[in-house]
């Protein structure tokens, strides 16, 4: 696929990949002048939605009671516990969020308040949505009349739907809310909830209390006899089987500890001696004098030897080299030197012979160690069943006692508790009469509505934007094809509206002439100026105007590019090159009989086949054929057609030609090589970025030979929205005619 040119890639200093897109700044900014009608509409919709919620909507009112879990209301009998003795767990807390909506709790409440008898309760003042319900149930079969059961039930799911208790922040504290549309039964209700709790908490605790404490006194009474069994029984053990234990446990087991830690060390110390070994065994065959040998020995003496015997070698290597191996001088240094290799070899040996005697020690130790370990082992052997028959008794023994007395102290504290209920839950707010509605909040809603409408309005024009495969910006034909964009020509087919079609194809082909001060006008002059910049440093003469579909507008813009050329002075010459559909020339010259083709076999003539344009001084050679040619190409592409162009070269300063579509034909890739630069026209928001990439892709030539894109025929309201940004006297040097 097409590359494009690096040095027209943009480079945005703040931009995000997204799907293979990038969004910049600009981009963004460009997007939503774009799309802000549709953005205001999303807008304005989900507002209308929330004002008609807002007008339809039953105004309920909240009332909020809260209560606190305190357990030092349950330590004022316990004078030996402290403040950190009364935290509570979490899932408590949470247990109690659910004791507060249970059925039972809402039914006594229910109950107590006589809710079934309130019309506001028990359904006999339904609202619209809940008749309706009703008559469709009664349709599908009923069973009658309503039991009291029934109605007590549908009380309660009702109170528990409107109910909402839950935990304040990570507190003690529990919040219980009522939604109710009369605010006085709110709070009724709020109230009588939390009432109910705190009732239903001190039976609950008066009850497992005496309960509690009736068993703990018989069960303390027995675990004193098992506690008192259990310790006679591991006295009795110990006398018969002559077990001692000391501070740290039994003696034998304090013997096998000590000989075992004993033992683990020599095993350390026999290899850090059979390593030492190993190594200098290793080094007795290596050259003592290498440096890697000494640095691994790390023995003085060594050291001094082998500095010694460098310091011999290189006064023997001088004295060589001066009077010769064979000098009496030299032997003598030959001879010290091997002496001091010998010195150094009977050192390594000595150290080995050590390293040898400590490993022989260790070894040995180690071998004692082991003896005296299984020695210690066998020994204990004898006495393991009763080790194990006395930790199983005394294991029971503890066991006993422990549970003894633990129960004894719960014994004591349920008795306290049972004469003393304190509950561990208090009120600490009571709800009161809501002054003001809690739903719906109309500027909570109104703002939700807005913040909704912004995101879902912004994420469809998004959406419709990088779902898009058009283009309708300079920045998206930059980003694409790499070439810079010469400008955004406006719609001006609006022209013909009034009049025929033949009338209004001549219009616009002549738009520059009758609008000159126009911006369809200024845009062209911008393409010629870039141009004239391009023909600084070569040769531009011949300018092709190729589109990638038909019906894009080429034709237009190539009519009245050459108009405008013609009317600054300028020789101008414009070609319909288009073999295939001829539209320049029914527009222009509908009733040439001779042209192109015809110049093509005497290229010196071609002046014979010329129309030259009253209003502007342009000249134009129109494309005369029968019948559609089938070698289009070849013909477009011929030496007559680079002999004709070399002659008009002569005679004209600027020779444009409007080509045939890329991608339906290949006219204008075989033509490439003849045109000294191309303009490529776009239609704005209708041609799709695979097909510009397929037609560009398509032709090297075309893609050295294009000097710059056109965005043809933008929407004019479009534009003008679009660049609001630039203030309201930017469009004032233009003037559109009617």
């Amino acid at each position: 696929m097409f590359q494009p040119r690096e040095q027209f890639q943009p480079r945005a200093k703040y931009a995000i990949e997204l799907g293979g897109t990038t969004l910049s700044v600009d981009r963004v900014i460009d997007i939503l002048r774009r799309q802000w009608p549709l953005i205001a509409s999303i807008v304005g919709t989900a507002l209308g939605l929330v004002v008609i919620y807002l007008l339809v909507a039953t105004p309920m009112f909240t009332a909020n009671a809260r209560i606190l879990m305190d357990t030092r209301q349950t330590q004022v009998l316990d004078k030996d516990s402290g403040m950190s003795n009364a935290l509570i767990d979490t899932g408590f807390v949470d247990s109690q969020v659910e004791i507060l909506q249970s059925d039972d709790l809402i039914l006594s409440v229910v109950r107590r308040l006589k809710l079934i008898e309130d019309p506001d309760f028990n359904g006999s003042n339904p609202g619209l949505p809940a008749l309706v319900v009703g008559k469709l149930m009664s349709l599908f079969g009923s069973d009658g009349p309503p039991s009291k059961e029934r109605i007590e039930r549908a009380v309660v799911e009702g109170v528990q739907r409107n109910l909402k208790v839950e935990r304040v922040l990570t507190t003690y504290v529990l919040s219980v809310s009522y939604r109710s549309p009369n605010p006085d039964k709110a709070a009724l209700v709020a109230n009588a909830v939390s009432d109910a709790y705190i009732v239903g908490a001190l039976e609950a605790k008066y009850q497992s209390t005496k309960r509690a404490g009736e068993w703990l006194q018989q069960r303390s009474a027995e675990l004193r006899e098992q506690a008192t069994a259990s310790d006679r029984a591991v006295q009795t053990f110990k006398a018969q089987n002559n077990i001692v234990g000391t501070s740290r446990g039994l003696m034998s087991e304090q013997q096998l500890t000590d000989v075992n830690t004993q033992l683990v060390t020599a095993r350390a110390a026999t290899s850090e001696a059979k390593a030492r070994l190993d190594r200098i065994e290793a080094l007795l065959d290596k050259d003592l004098v290498q440096p890697t040998v000494t640095d691994a020995l790390n023995n003085t003496v060594i050291t001094r030897l082998r500095a010694q015997y460098l310091d011999l070698q290189a006064q023997y290597a001088d004295w060589s080299t001066r009077y010769g191996k064979t000098h009496q001088a030299a032997v003598n240094l030959a001879n010290r030197m091997e002496e001091l290799r010998k010195s150094m070899s009977d050192e390594v040996r000595r150290i080995a012979d050590a390293y040898r005697s400590e490993y022989e020690i260790a070894k040995s130790r180690e071998k004692a160690l082991e003896d005296n370990l299984n020695n210690l082992v066998s020994q204990a052997g004898s006495t393991s069943q009763a080790q194990v028959k006395l930790r199983d008794l005394e294991s029971a023994a503890d066991t006993y006692r422990n549970l003894y007395n633990s129960f004894l102290e719960k014994l004591q504290s349920a008795t306290q508790n049972q004469s003393f209920p304190i509950s561990e839950s208090r009120i600490i707010s009571t709800a009161v009469k809501p002054d003001k509605k809690s739903s719906p909040k109309s500027m909570l809603a109104l703002v939700g509505g807005l913040f909704g409408g912004l995101c879902f309005g912004f994420g469809a024009a998004f959406a419709r934007e990088l779902l898009s495969d058009v283009l309708r910006s300079p920045s998206d034909v930059e980003d694409l094809l790499g070439v810079k964009c010469l400008g955004v020509l406006p719609d001006i087919r609006q022209l013909g509206k009034a009049t025929d079609s033949a009338a209004a194809d001549v219009a616009i082909s002549n738009y520059v002439v009758d609008h000159p001060f126009s911006r369809f006008a200024e845009t062209l002059r911008n393409i010629k100026v870039s141009i004239d910049v391009a023909r600084l440093q070569r040769d531009v003469k011949v300018i092709g105007i190729l589109s990638s579909l038909p019906k894009e507008g080429k034709t237009t813009v190539s009519a009245n590019f050459a108009h405008l050329t013609a009317l600054t002075g300028h020789r101008t010459l414009l070609i319909d090159g288009d073999l295939h559909t001829r539209s320049l020339t029914r527009e222009l010259a509908p009733y040439a009989k001779s042209g192109l083709v015809e110049a093509l076999k005497d290229p010196r003539s071609f002046g014979y086949h010329i129309q030259r344009s009253k209003e502007s001084g342009l000249d134009f050679l129109p494309s005369f054929v029968a019948s559609r040619m089938v070698n289009s190409a070849d013909v477009i592409a011929s030496k007559s057609m680079a002999d004709l162009l070399a002659v008009v070269r002569e005679e004209y300063e600027y020779i444009i030609i409007d080509l045939a579509p890329v991608m339906p034909v290949s006219d204008a890739k075989a033509v490439s090589h003849l045109v000294d630069a191309m303009v490529y026209v776009i239609e704005w928001g209708r041609t799709s970025r695979n097909a510009l990439q397929e037609s560009m892709a398509s032709s090297e030539g075309i893609q050295k030979k294009v000097l710059g894109a056109v965005l043809n025929r933008a929407n004019p309201k479009m534009l003008k929205r679009i660049e609001a940004y630039k203030g309201s006297h930017y469009g004032s040097y233009y003037v559109e005619g009617a």
